[in-house]
């Protein structure tokens, strides 16, 4: 049946289950399963992570597929198609259903609980009623409770590659429901390109939404000795000034081993988020000496070797520390202070402050964040929003201080003076 001769779908009227999820697994090979509302692993799913890990994807990334994957399911699910049978009628129908559906709310198992303890208060949601209001103290919009165009832009991507995987297998649908743009198709990309134009982007999905590209932010150095006094132990002291020192990602720290610290050098190894490739980056004085008063303290109770977690939980059972723990760590220092900053704040804060620094080149920044571009690296070049309104509202003041001039003095600005005039006329200066 072809597309133009299919019934539109009320999308309005559709009603999405949140049947199945994405299932946790102790297997070093399948770390994540996606199961279905009858507790039934979808084996589809499974084929495809199995081909993520066998390309070296981190365990991070098949969760970040397999959530975009469960969505398109349960909308699958909602409209009953199956997976093999979807065409780009479903394609098209469920980019438009997650651009404009609201995200689902996950209250809080501590919610729940004061609920149940008190009938008759509704659980809260976690502050989702001022979700899109800035912070007044950072000046960041809490997140919408629609799906940001980065996430339907990501997963517009993966199940385009879920299907191309399939249809390279023969195990999927002929043609692929999520298709590139219409100037992709019959041709090689880029085939009648100007050399002296810009190339387009090649893998531009004909139902992939526009993604801003965003500002970076950073923590303002006032603002920051706020955060860091509010900051509860050695472990998070010290985790704080090696992200502000080093740039490094949350979690790129996080995986961090005890053999990975060198205080005589100044130095600790991370492992690169896209790369995989080990790499040692300079780290503040400060940092290490937090990090030391952090070991002393957890003398005797965490295991201890080269190859032992260097961050712990501080609660017993002792746990290596996840990014999750580590971001409630920073949520509840925001708290205190009633700022929405991130984990990943921290790294922009150190890349701004690199670029403030003359005597620091772009490429040794380059080199520090690990980008593979630089012109990613360029955009902390551009002074930052809170510096440039600074700068306005100063303009601002300065106008306003301006002693305005009485007509007499614009007057007498406008006449020649007189030794102007001698000279002009040519008689002796007086």
């Amino acid at each position: 049946m072809s597309e133009v001769a299919d019934a539109p779908r009320n999308l309005s009227l559709l009603v999405v289950p949140q049947d199945g999820f994405l299932q946790t697994s102790d297997d070093l090979f399948e770390p994540y399963r996606l199961v279905d509302g009858l507790g039934t692993v979808v084996e589809s799913v499974g084929a495809y992570l199995r081909e993520l890990q066998a390309c070296g994807r981190s365990v991070s990334t098949q969760r970040s597929y397999g959530m975009d994957l469960l969505r398109w399911f349960r909308f699958l699910w909602a409209v009953e198609v199956g997976w093999d049978r979807a065409t780009r009628v479903e394609a098209r129908d469920f980019c438009s259903w997650i651009q404009v559906s609201d995200k689902p709310i996950r209250p809080h198992w501590r919610r729940v609980e004061e609920a149940a303890q008190q009938p008759g208060s509704p659980a809260r949601d976690g502050g989702r009623a001022q979700a899109g209001v800035p912070n007044p103290v950072t000046g960041k919009a809490a997140p919408g409770v629609k799906y940001a165009a980065a996430t339907v832009a990501h997963c517009e991507t993966v199940l385009r590659s879920f299907y191309d995987f399939h249809l390279d297998a023969g195990s999927g649908p002929m043609l692929n429901p999520f298709p590139l743009a219409r100037d992709r198709r019959g041709g090689r990309a880029n085939a009648h390109h100007n050399p002296m134009d810009p190339f387009k982007p090649e893998r531009t999905g004909r139902y992939r939404p526009r993604v801003v590209v965003r500002v970076p932010r950073q923590i303002p150095d006032e603002k920051f000795d706020e955060l860091f006094a509010r900051l509860g132990s050695h472990r998070d002291r010290a985790l704080v000034a090696f992200w502000v020192s080093t740039g490094a990602r949350a979690a790129e720290l996080l995986g961090a081993r005890c053999v990975d610290a060198d205080p005589g050098q100044q130095l600790i190894t991370v492992i690169r988020k896209g790369t995989r490739s080990l790499q040692q980056l300079p780290a503040s004085p400060d940092a290490f000496v937090w990090l030391r008063l952090y070991q002393v303290q957890m003398q005797g109770l965490v295991p201890v070797g080269p190859d032992q977690p260097l961050w712990w939980t501080l609660r017993r059972p002792f746990r290596p520390l996840s990014y999750h723990a580590a971001r409630a760590m920073f949520a509840r220092a925001n708290a205190s202070l009633g700022s929405n900053w991130s984990l990943h704040d921290l790294r922009h804060s150190a890349a701004y402050r690199m670029a403030r620094d003359p005597q620091m080149t772009l490429s040794d920044l380059q080199w520090v964040l690990g980008h593979a571009q630089l012109s990613t690296t360029q955009l902390y070049l551009a002074a930052p929003a809170e510096d440039v309104i600074a700068a306005v509202l100063a303009h601002h003041d300065r106008r306003a201080q301006q002693r305005p001039e009485s007509p007499a003095e614009a007057a007498n600005q406008l006449r020649y003076r007189p030794e102007t005039l001698s000279v002009l006329f040519g008689r002796e200066p007086t």
